[in-house]
């Protein structure tokens, strides 16, 4: 596979807004028949758009968390199905470009710039919690290793080419380890059924006795050892997410209403797009738009001045940065999507014309973590200083 390389943050903004350009046009048909968007992921990885993240001195254009954050947002405005395909594999870049020895970074970097995909196998099902991690990394005489498990809500493992898998090895230590798509013993099965992000294809993956070398398994465990922005990194693009669903509904809704709402008969307006109240309506659901927008922007600000000086405290403000931005775009998606119907009338409740695919999306994808407990880490920190702990879900 061969893949362009994206020169700057400027590039990689151009090509997203005209992939997202691309891709909402078939966005509604794709989530209707449950097309699985094979030819779009091919070509997202085909744009470069994927090794955007990759490091200078690998070859990449290593654009900030604004930059990654505004990519995403523009792919969710188009479809909120296929933005979410992705959002691991650049969570998992980022853990070889922090745990990674040079060999191993020079190696996937590699990959990553020649258009190869990271999917992901870190969530469990039936287990205490979300990080009651069951999944084992067992030695092998040769120094190898052997991987055994069972993973849930695999996003993007089905179209990946390696898959990163959360693991514990004997000493309970959690690991990652990078596994080829085409591994002996590993299965991916695709049994998604959700009722929202229905083309993410985020089924099971099976892991039954995965041979690995040791030189594909990171130390994840040392990532929270001290100051960190892996959780911020990954919160920010579900943010992202939730704010351009929450656009691309405001935006499909007004559209609707310009084009096949009539006018409430005691408006007296000639059009539907005249109704003052139908106007106030679109006012309020833009600002909170324009609000999840604005907080998505001072988070990845955050974000990036954490990189550039990374302390206990900085990392600490990038997280309550993005806490905040992630359940203000979680609530305004929800919201939006569902006032679609409020502002479009009767018409737009028909199936056929597929306008609850805004919902679902936003429904599902705000199930991923909870924002009331973002609410009590930025209540704690705002009140009493106590700064929110280091997981890969703040």
């Amino acid at each position: 596979m061969t893949a362009h390389v994206i020169a700057d943050d400027a590039e990689a903004l151009a090509v997203a807004a005209a992939l997202a350009g691309e891709f909402r046009a078939g966005a509604s048909d794709r989530d209707a028949a449950r097309r699985l968007p094979r030819r779009e992921v091919e070509k997202l990885s085909a744009s470069g758009l994927l090794a955007v993240t990759v490091p200078e001195e690998h070859g990449g254009a290593d654009v900030g968390a604004s930059t990654l954050a505004e990519i995403f947002r523009l792919l969710a405005s188009a479809d909120g199905s296929l933005a979410q395909i992705p959002q691991s594999h650049f969570v998992y870049v980022g853990v070889i470009r922090r745990r990674g020895t040079e060999e191993q970074r020079k190696f996937f970097f590699a990959e990553v710039l020649a258009g190869r995909r990271f999917g992901n196998a870190q969530s469990e099902a039936g287990t205490r919690h979300v990080q009651d991690i069951r999944t084992r990394l067992a030695p092998r005489p040769d120094g190898s290793y052997v991987l055994t498990g069972v993973k849930h809500y695999a996003t993007g493992a089905l179209f990946a080419d390696w898959i990163p898998v959360l693991a514990r090895a004997e000493d309970e230590n959690l690991h990652v380890a990078y596994v080829p798509r085409d591994a002996p013993g590993l299965t991916v099965v695709d049994d998604w059924d959700g009722m929202g992000q229905r083309t993410t294809a985020s089924g099971t993956v099976r892991l039954d006795a995965v041979p690995v070398p040791a030189d594909r398994v990171l130390p994840h465990h040392l990532t929270f050892r001290g100051p960190q922005l892996h959780g911020a990194v990954a919160q920010l693009l579900h943010a992202a997410i939730d704010a351009g669903i929450a656009g691309g509904a405001l935006a499909e809704a007004a559209a609707f209403v310009r084009t096949k709402s009539r006018p409430w008969f005691e408006s007296g307006a000639e059009t539907a797009a005249e109704d003052p109240l139908l106007i106030q309506r679109f006012g309020e659901l833009a600002v909170e738009v324009r609000a999840s927008e604005a907080l998505l922007r001072e988070a990845a600000r955050t974000v990036d001045a954490a990189r550039a000086h990374l302390t206990d405290d900085s990392a600490a403000e990038a997280s309550i940065a993005v806490a905040a931005a992630k359940a203000h775009a979680a609530h305004t998606a929800v919201e939006v999507a569902g006032a679609l119907f409020e502002v479009a009338g009767t018409r737009s409740a028909l199936d056929s014309l597929n306008l609850h695919r805004h919902w679902r999306d936003a429904r599902t994808h705000t199930l991923h973590d909870p924002a009331r407990w973002k609410i009590q880490h930025i209540g704690r920190y705002v009140l009493n200083g106590t700064r929110p702990p280091r997981h890969g879900l703040l």
